[in-house]
């Protein structure tokens, strides 16, 4: 009787270690594949599932789709680079609270026989009607993330549609298009922050910054309850004070990669 009964406690013991241990609650959040790529993400998420005894779920897709992500309900919080975007998905009553992040800013990266002679324009636009006007190759993210909604303003800026061999759009995240870029020894335009973190695997430089157009901001947004009942706003509105309070920039001012900041905090 006493083994039964010992054998029972370990049996409870068990069935109550597996109840808390999937009782963990998931935050779906939905990201530009920047902030995933760059690393921020493997150092930045571990303190809140632990304060909040939780596991952030992350998809990282282009801010285009994280933004459709959040409008169907798919995702509790977006966290994306795309202002004019961003604001819309608020005012269509898609999103809740939309809180500055951080921000850095965009380059355009080229070879260091820079073809299309752009190295040293702080006009981005400028420099790619240079690169259209030399064909020289250009890698796009063509993923409408917030990187190629960024670059399709600079195009229209100087009124070009690129198109033609010399232009490729890839479908693919920041990391695998600088990678695609310095293969083809081509431009792209990239997120500072991906490109320091991707040093070690390019040879591509930066030939092209300085641009006010180029300014990259990062926002979080909670979905709307009111639309998707089912989000975890709670624990939503719990990531964005963490993101926005005292812990969460902390680690983002931070975090280095090959002794460089790769995103800076508003004052």
């Amino acid at each position: 009787m006493k083994r039964f009964r010992i054998l029972l406690a370990a049996v409870l013991a068990s069935l109550l270690f597996c109840g808390v241990a999937t009782a963990a609650e998931h935050l779906r959040l939905a990201t530009t594949t920047s902030t995933e790529n760059s690393g921020l993400l493997a150092v930045l998420l571990p303190p809140f599932e632990k304060a909040n005894d939780c596991k952030v779920d992350v998809i990282a897709v282009g801010t285009g789709k994280a933004i459709k992500l959040g409008e169907t309900g798919d995702v509790d919080v977006i966290l994306v680079h795309a202002r004019a975007r961003e604001e819309k998905f608020v005012a269509e009553g898609y999103g809740v609270n939309r809180r500055d992040v951080m921000y850095n800013d965009f380059v355009i990266l080229g070879p260091a026989e820079d073809p299309a002679g752009i190295k040293g324009l702080a006009d981005g636009a400028e420099a790619l009607k240079k690169i259209a006007a030399a064909q020289a190759t250009f890698v796009s993210r063509g993923d409408d993330s917030g990187t190629h909604t960024k670059e399709k303003s600079l195009w229209k800026k100087v009124d070009i549609t690129p198109e033609g061999q010399w232009y490729l759009e890839a479908g693919r995240g920041m990391g695998e298009v600088i990678t695609m870029a310095t293969e083809r020894r081509g431009y792209t335009l990239a997120d500072r922050g991906t490109f320091i973190a991707y040093k070690s695997k390019t040879d591509l430089q930066v030939l092209t910054e300085g641009d006010k157009a180029l300014f990259n901001p990062y926002g979080v947004i909670p979905v709307n309850p009111k639309k998707h009942p089912h989000v975890k706003i709670d624990l939503a509105e719990a990531f964005v004070a963490y993101l926005t309070g005292a812990e969460g920039q902390s680690i983002i001012a931070n975090y280095r990669k090959n002794g460089e900041p790769l995103f800076f905090l508003y004052k």
